[in-house]
């Protein structure tokens, strides 16, 4: 199938830099590949240098240096240091494992310009208990040394079912900790929180309840802290517009040079996505099959192409759409107009009935062992 021929689309603005998929928490819901352990060699300091300088060079603005965890990379500062030559806004995603105050100070005077830091939870148990690890207390640390640096606070917490109900306590921890900023990003369903989507998808009731604390919540603190809460595909009528649209703002790059234009972008059969071993950032962004593929909507299916609300939403999401569907180029199921919308339904009423519980079918947990099993074809999703 060739390729329709897209808009000429503006600059790779926003690039990922993905500097590893170790790490050391197991969370649930990671959307690192379920296959991750079998990922090649990670790309080397001259390699990263290397992208950050065609990226830039292509257009890009901002950075952000994500895994894994990226702290695990000891190269971070020199990284780090030569976005900031370059002229990129950066910023680190990061479970906070591995962040001590030299390491900060040397980040910092790398030109690091903000820190997200990931919590998992309000409450030690369920933090440590989400990400298989003790690290709840080292976070809290990490928040103050990252507040002792003059960053910006930026928290991240993901929700789902089995957090949702202490969004108040979540988001009252994060005025406590100085927080400016407070991502509470509902789970995507893709990679390991896929595997475990049964026992994450919140109900209808939790979303609305969590909702409506939030914004009791901005009332409340005002302009000591602003809070962005992301709403699941799920529970909606419509479908996002996916990373902005497909290959239009993001550029990821995964440990082992692959470029695509979101990060589980690789689960997609019949594409191949060219690496920044073999081509320059610029070739990848504007002539590659990859990027080229969903740019547009010329590729579109029905009720896609006909739809009048097709600009805002450009399909939805391409790896949910596959995922649920079996077919990349059909419209997202969260969409009320696509025929496969019902599997979207099925999986909202069984988070109604609360129909699986963890004790009936345990957590799968994010780890090597886990992504080699699965790779091996030893278990199946959700078993």
């Amino acid at each position: 199938m060739t390729a329709p021929i897209p808009v000429q689309p503006g600059p790779p603005l926003w690039l990922l830099a993905e500097l590893t998929y170790r790490c050391p928490l197991h969370c649930v819901f990671c959307y690192n590949p379920v296959d991750f352990a079998h990922t090649p060699d990670e790309l080397s300091t001259d390699d990263w240098l290397r992208v950050l300088r065609e990226a830039r060079a292509a257009g890009s603005v901002q950075c952000g240096f994500s895994g894994g965890e990226p702290l695990l990379r000891d190269d971070l500062e020199v990284l780090v240091a030569e976005a900031h030559r370059l002229g990129f806004y950066s910023n680190l995603l990061t479970s906070g494992v591995g962040l001590t105050e030299a390491r900060a100070r040397a980040l910092k005077d790398a030109g690091l310009a903000h820190i997200q830091l990931s919590f998992q939870d309000s409450t030690r148990e369920l933090n440590d208990f989400l990400s298989h690890t003790r690290t709840f207390e080292l976070k809290q640390k990490v928040a103050a040394i990252i507040k002792d640096n003059g960053w910006p606070m930026v928290m991240n917490c993901v929700i789902h079912r089995l957090n949702i109900d202490y969004i108040d306590r979540i988001i009252d921890m994060a005025v406590e900790l100085g927080a400016e900023y407070l991502e509470l990003a509902n789970s995507q369903y893709y990679s390991w929180a896929m595997l475990n989507r049964d026992q994450l998808l919140p109900s209808r009731e939790q979303i609305e309840r969590a909702e409506r604390i939030t914004n009791e919540r901005r009332e409340r603190y005002g302009d000591r802290i602003r809070i962005f809460f992301v709403v699941p595909d799920y529970h909606e009528k419509r479908p996002k517009k996916c990373m902005n649209g497909w290959g239009n703002v993001f550029l990821t790059v995964t440990p082992d040079g692959t470029a695509l234009p979101c990060h589980t972008a690789r689960m997609l059969p019949g594409l191949a996505f060219p690496n920044v071993r073999d081509m320059d950032v610029r070739s990848i962004w504007y002539e590659s099959e990859g990027f080229n593929r969903y740019r547009g909507d010329g590729w579109m299916k029905e009720p896609c192409r006909s739809c009048p609300e097709k600009e805002k939403d450009l399909g939805g999401c391409r790896c949910q759409a596959f995922m649920l569907t079996g077919d990349a180029a059909a419209a997202d199921p969260v969409c009320d107009k696509s025929p496969s919308h019902h599997k979207v339904l099925e999986a909202v009423e069984r988070a109604e009935r609360g129909e699986v519980a963890v004790v009936e079918r345990p957590l799968v947990f994010r780890g090597p062992e886990e992504s080699r099993r699965r790779k091996a074809g030893l278990l199946q999703p959700g078993g």
